[in-house]
């Protein structure tokens, strides 16, 4: 599989306390086989659906690590990017370093504060499933910060933002996209025409009525079949609910937590998403 193109989604992993018990999660919510491999750096879960790699999950080197879903951004060079990270205002947190011959990896920050990472491809090209059920499908950044995180995505990827309303009835529209358009956007990367067709992830804004502890954070959802018996089996295997099933036009998802804390979002598409 061919590299992914700069900037967009390649690759999710999970930062855990307990593996055994994270396998056993999402094993059964999603399907997932596993497989243990070694690197200069430790041991690494590989995900697997169909045997195609849909995700990592890694041990917590320090319990004083959060418990959290991490994505990851294609880089032709992660170098190079890192000094763009800076240039608009990011953070570099973890500078870019080979992990065995699989990928150069960093870690950023923007200037919301919101963490993500960059992968620039070695033999591990990222996702082999995506936009299936049991895999990867969007990911977006909640931020308090709307203007200073558009520009510096911008700056760092090319990102075109595009409305989330755009194009969708205004009988259709998400509740956030019609009380203020600017509060939902879509990204699209660079050289792709600025339409939601096009779009792979997007920035919502964090607004007054969720609790002002809450920080800037990226939301990792997965594709499923139905949005309304994945929270029941969440639920059922010691996780929580945070955001029951809501319809949208490009989707019906909710937002859960694992049974270790880790918050991810699933989606069932609609048609037109």
């Amino acid at each position: 599989m061919a590299a992914f193109a700069e900037g967009v989604p390649c690759w999710a992993d999970v930062l855990l306390s307990d593996l055994a018990a994270g396998r056993r999660f999402y094993g059964e919510l999603f399907g997932w086989t596993f497989e243990e491999i070694a690197t200069a750096y430790g041991s690494y879960t590989r995900a697997l659906l169909g045997g195609k790699d849909v995700a990592g999950l890694v041990r917590k080197p320090d319990g004083r690590m959060p418990t959290v879903w991490n994505i990851y951004f294609a880089a032709k060079d992660a170098a190079a990017s890192a000094v763009r990270i800076r240039e608009a205002g990011g953070r570099v947190i973890t500078p870019p370093v080979w992990i065995d011959e699989f990928c150069v990896m960093a870690t950023a920050a923007d200037p919301g504060g919101a963490v993500f990472g960059i992968w620039q491809a070695g033999s591990h090209p990222g996702f082999g499933r995506r936009g299936a059920p049991g895999s990867y499908g969007w990911a977006e950044v909640h931020t308090r910060q709307p203007r200073a995180v558009d520009a510096f995505y911008r700056a760092v990827f090319g990102y075109e933002t595009v409305p989330a309303a755009e194009g969708v009835p205004a009988t259709e529209r998400v509740p956030a996209a019609e009380g203020a358009p600017d509060d939902v956007v879509l990204w699209t990367p660079r050289g792709e025409p600025p339409d939601p067709r096009h779009a792979i992830g997007g920035r919502v804004v964090i607004g007054e009525r969720y609790p002002a502890e809450l920080p800037a954070h990226f939301l990792t959802y997965f594709v499923v079949a139905d949005c309304d018996q994945a929270p029941r089996t969440v639920h059922r295997l010691g996780g929580r609910v945070l955001k029951t099933p809501e319809d949208t036009p490009y989707g019906r998802f909710a937002v859960l937590a694992d049974n270790q804390g880790a918050v991810f979002a699933v989606l069932a598409p609609s048609a037109a998403g």
